[in-house]
């Protein structure tokens, strides 16, 4: 039988002996094999090579499993007008942070010459200096417990432009308001600002249960209640914060937060 080289063996076709591929005749029946005997392949040395075992059939390797597409990567929502749940809110640390080295410049350089007090002339730089100005510590740190708590919050649902900019409407904005309205206005602080963005908050909260009657939602909104109430109060304890700018900021902040609850609602 052979295999396309020197085999280990011939079958003879008369008596069906396995014999050796070297010889020309079968010993056990003298049938006449072939014409020559193959030529015996030697290496370099001159010693006759031994002859090549027979090829062994290939296996064939079992075809591979189709390969499934890779699952993509979610993309995170983060950047400047999208919220991001793992992403620091530096918006919100900014804001509270440049309200506390502003209780120690209205300390330094006192009251006439950057808060709100009196008309406000030609001045209008002093609408946005004072609502980082506080004189007393308690309207303080309400006000900005109010900031950085709901500021935080909506900072890592849609971003830092929204916290950024609704903090400033709703605070210089309700101070402008009350600066037009009033013959001396007096109004120092973010009361504006933090009743604006507990309003933008809550509104979708609210509106969100409404839809669904459930209140099971993990969300303390009576805590959330307090802090608005002591803040909305706060014009009773301390000139310093003024009524109208707190009306102004907590109206804004509910409508901001009604197009919140059209754009993103909390329970999409």
């Amino acid at each position: 039988m052979s295999t396309g080289g020197p085999d280990l063996f011939v079958v003879c076709k008369s008596c069906g002996s396995e014999v050796s591929p070297y010889i020309t005749e079968c010993p056990y029946c003298g049938q006449r094999l072939r014409k020559r005997a193959p030529k015996i392949e030697r290496d370099i040395s001159g010693d006759a090579k031994p002859p090549k075992a027979p090829r062994s059939a290939k296996v064939r390797k079992p075809p591979a499993p189709p390969s499934l597409p890779k699952p993509r990567k979610e993309r995170r929502s983060g950047g400047l007008f999208h919220g991001d749940e793992f992403r620091r809110p530096t918006a919100t640390i900014a804001l509270v942070v440049l309200s506390a080295i502003g209780a120690i410049v209205l300390a330094i350089a006192g009251r006439t010459d950057t808060a709100v007090i009196g008309p406000v002339g030609d001045e209008y730089w002093r609408l946005a200096s004072t609502v980082f100005l506080y004189g007393n510590g308690w309207y303080q740190f309400v006000a900005l417990l109010a900031v950085g708590l709901y500021g935080w919050r909506l900072e890592l649902r849609h971003g830092p432009v929204l916290v950024v900019s609704l903090f400033l409407a709703c605070a210089i904005g309700g101070t402008a308001v009350a600066a037009q309205l009033e013959d001396v206005p007096i109004a120092l602080g973010a009361i504006g600002g933090g009743l604006g963005l507990l309003a933008a908050w809550a509104v979708p909260v609210l509106r969100a249960r409404k839809r669904t009657g459930d209140d099971d939602d993990d969300t303390d909104m009576l805590g959330t209640f307090v802090i608005g109430a002591v803040l909305a109060l706060m014009p009773i304890a301390t000139v310093d914060a003024n009524p109208i700018a707190a009306a102004v900021g907590l109206v804004l902040g509910g409508l901001v937060g009604l197009m919140l609850d059209r754009v993103a609602p909390r329970d999409a």
